[in-house]
């Protein structure tokens, strides 16, 4: 019987002719009989740190008077063997080159987000993928996104790929800590520093994957695994 496991994506500097050169696409998913189980422990984190219920935990919240709190929140994600987390890294979007490939930045938007996925996903377990909604275009990229990643695994009949919906991340302590971590992957990717909180996270998050968090891994790795993109490959 076919596992079912939830996948909770978010994105950081996607906006084309914003003036932030770093993208980076991310998702943390779980099995889904194991999300309530990682909530409610991610719960009990803020009320030990005396933080309400609905307290969102956030990566542009992060300062150094919640640095322990957060690194909390860090370890249990490397804690728990239940969750994983994948992210594609455009270090540089001033490059593309949509015209020569004739596609607009939406069309390679989808792309990249598949790229994203496409790690992530099995022809033999079904999935159903969670966004961050953002704006008041969120309802026809889902189902464009959705479309893309049937048609990319030959799903017609989306029995994968189940479901694509926005949801909303102050409501879900899962695709908060998507947000955590892709906060990490684009604050080192960016070169960014002043932050003793958030040097403090990517430190910890550097010691526990073993990895610098700037380039490539393995393509089997589990827990945090990264792809870094180039415009010169495609797209």
């Amino acid at each position: 019987m076919s596992q079912i496991y939830n996948i909770y994506c978010d994105e950081s500097g996607h906006i084309e002719n914003d003036p932030e050169k770093v993208m980076v696409l991310g998702a943390v998913w779980c099995p889904l009989d194991k999300t309530k189980e990682i909530s409610t422990r991610m719960r009990e984190i803020k009320a030990h740190y005396k933080l309400k219920p609905d307290f969102e935990i956030k990566w542009t919240k992060v300062s150094p008077a919640k640095a322990d709190f957060y690194l909390n929140v860090m370890d249990y994600f490397f804690d728990d063997d239940d969750l994983h987390f994948r992210a594609l890294i455009i270090p540089d979007k001033s490059q593309l080159r949509h015209a020569e490939f004739s596609q607009t930045h939406d069309d390679w938007y989808y792309k990249m987000y598949f790229d994203m996925l496409k790690v992530i996903l099995s022809p033999k377990e079904k999935y159903r993928i969670y966004l961050d909604i953002k704006d008041t275009r969120s309802a026809a990229k889902i189902a464009k996104l959705h479309e893309v990643l049937s048609n990319s695994l030959y799903d017609f009949s989306r029995e994968i790929v189940e479901r694509v919906q926005t949801v909303r991340s102050h409501e879900i302590e899962i695709l908060q800590l998507a947000d955590l971590l892709i906060g990490v992957i684009a604050y080192v990717n960016k070169g960014r520093s002043g932050n003793a909180g958030k040097e403090a996270l990517v430190a910890r998050m550097r010691e526990r994957s073993r990895y610098a968090l700037t380039i490539t891994t393995l393509l089997k790795e589990e827990k945090v695994n990264l792809f870094r993109w180039h415009a010169s490959e495609g797209f």
